[in-house]
């Protein structure tokens, strides 16, 4: 399932950070996950991704595509 979301958050220096989708639920995400493979997104910029049950069981962002 896709959705369209907005980083709220992102840390270049540990490479992860969060998107809030339009219910207000925010997912977390790593820099791998944006599917461009630039390895940096700004904050306030609107994505679209995947959601995923991440390994430790929480629901997770994954390929991120900038919208």
């Amino acid at each position: 399932m896709t959705f369209e979301a907005v980083v709220v958050a992102f840390d270049e220096a540990r490479g992860d950070g969060l998107v809030r989708d339009a219910r207000g639920r925010e997912f977390y995400f790593h820099c791998v996950s944006i599917a461009d493979g630039s390895r940096r997104v700004d904050v306030g910029a609107t994505v679209r991704a995947r959601r995923r049950v991440g390994m430790r069981g929480y629901d997770e962002a994954q390929d991120l595509v900038k919208a």
